[in-house]
């Protein structure tokens, strides 16, 4: 089951949520990276071997963060009025629908309603 580091523009109850349905979790905020840089978290997620879920676009930049050279980014894209509970459901959701292919080294967008994936190059 793949390990997620959750930045800290992520509802505090989405690392519960993920812990409840099996995965192993890191929440920056709960290991000193509040108020860290993009590129701190990125090499964070890199050290633990995890798949980064943030709501940062940023982390949506291929050419700071090039495909293939991670174990995965998922930037969550929900509504700023949507409900933390909602937000997880529909990231527990999503993440249900994709396999650890979909995840290594690639860009994973969720959205309300669709979830895009930017594909490393073979």
């Amino acid at each position: 089951m793949p390990k997620f580091v959750i930045d800290e523009d992520m509802p505090r109850s989405t690392a519960r949520a993920l812990v409840e349905e099996g995965y192993e979790v890191r929440d920056v905020r709960d290991h000193g990276y509040r108020g860290s840089s993009d590129l701190e978290i990125y090499r964070f997620a890199h050290e633990e071997g995890a798949i980064l879920l943030t709501g940062d676009l940023g982390f949506g930049n291929i050419l700071k963060f090039p495909l293939g050279k991670h174990f995965g980014i998922v930037v969550a894209r929900f509504p700023n009025d949507m409900r933390p509970w909602e937000i997880n459901r529909r990231i527990l959701d999503g993440l249900r629908d994709l396999s650890w292919s979909d995840f290594k080294g690639n860009l994973i967008i969720l959205e309300p309603k669709r979830i895009r994936i930017r594909r490393a190059p073979l």
